[in-house]
């Protein structure tokens, strides 16, 4: 198992301040919820129901998570913290309603540490049903009070990014004519795509679901499909968008890549620390993941003052600024924009946190 104290997945920072197993036999749950900091706030983050191979893989993939949530949600202007939660089986064989109130009743028991939300293999209506035991769920259903689907922000920031991207690379934030490359057309990809052919892209897309890749066609004929990702990186384009799991940008991938813009939905694309020095290298410009994808948790992080999409969608657009800035920075400071995108993070968490010393 992973040394926890020692933070192994990322060398000297601030190590988390909590980690939760739980479980109930009789449901079947096995969840791990990580909370990375609360400086800003209780820490919020979505719930991942996902199959994986070993209780250390889960572990790894939840720190890393929560970590990445704790600067998404300070690069949002949010006042809060990051945490993520992992459920590990196959949701479309393991999720009952047994399992994920169970779930709910962890939860609860951190009064408020921890917000949970939707993420890959769960989703609004399953937020429900883990709020009728517990009151720290965002990302619910419309009839249930809730935003709804957060991948409609996600997807509608991530192209904000992209329009900044395209700015500071073309000089123009269009994608109008330029080919961009979509792997993973699920929950946010498809809603990607149709903002990119509203403004005039070429879209190429892959997914290993055939009914997501077929969803899109129905919709977009003219799309085109390759098998894989591993063909999609090798494909001619501008712009990459990585929209599936983590870890597409790695020793592999990046010296194949055609594209000069890198801006996607996924968390964690970077497979490990330098592969931002080595895309700045090759002169591709990368969109921090975790600024780009924040329309989510910023769309789900409004339900908590009480719901309303037009000023959640107008915070959202606001990640086309955060996105410009980032890449200005990095130029003034000569690093790879994944560095000034920390460096900015880290400040708010610094300047802010710092007040909570402040006895009132």
């Amino acid at each position: 198992m992973p040394n926890v104290f020692g933070s192994p997945h990322k060398g000297t920072e601030p190590r988390h301040e909590q980690v939760v197993f739980c479980q109930d036999e009789a449901s079947g749950l096995r969840a791990i919820i990580a909370i990375y900091s609360t400086a800003l706030g209780p820490s919020l983050g979505g719930t991942r129901f996902y199959p994986y191979g070993s209780e250390e893989e889960a572990l790894t993939d939840v720190l890393n998570l929560s970590r990445g949530m704790a600067y998404k949600n300070a690069m949002a202007g949010l006042d809060l913290g990051g945490g993520k939660a992992v459920i590990i089986g196959d949701p479309a064989k393991d999720k009952s309603e047994a399992l994920l109130r169970a779930y709910g009743r962890f939860v609860q028991s951190l009064n408020g540490r921890y917000y949970t939300a939707c993420d890959v293999g769960t989703y609004s209506e399953d937020m429900d049903v883990v709020a009728r035991e517990c009151r720290f769920v965002t990302g619910r259903t419309v009839a249930h009070g809730g935003a709804g689907d957060s991948s409609i922000l996600t997807a509608y920031g991530v192209f904000q990014g992209m329009r900044a991207a395209a700015e500071t690379m073309w000089g123009t934030p269009s994608l109008r004519g330029k080919r961009v490359g979509v792997e993973g057309v699920g929950k946010v990809g498809h809603r990607l795509v149709e903002h990119l052919r509203e403004d005039g892209a070429d879209v190429v897309i892959c997914d290993v679901s055939e009914a997501a890749v077929e969803r899109v066609q129905a919709l977009h004929p003219e799309v085109d499909v390759v098998a894989d990702k591993d063909e999609m990186v090798r494909t001619e384009l501008d712009v990459y968008a990585p929209c599936a799991l983590g870890g597409s940008l790695n020793d592999d991938t990046v010296p194949v890549l055609s594209a000069k813009v890198v801006c996607g939905a996924a968390n964690n694309q970077l497979a490990h620390s330098g592969i931002e020095k080595r895309l700045a290298d090759r002169d591709v410009l990368y969109a921090p993941d975790y600024v780009v994808n924040s329309g989510g948790v910023i769309q789900v992080a409004d339900e908590i003052e009480g719901f309303n999409f037009d000023r959640a969608k107008a915070r959202a657009t606001g990640i086309y600024d955060t996105t410009r800035k980032i890449f200005a920075l990095a130029a003034d400071e000569g690093v790879p924009p994944a560095v000034a995108a920390d460096r900015l993070a880290e400040r708010r968490m610094s300047e802010i946190g710092r007040l909570r010393g402040i006895l009132l």
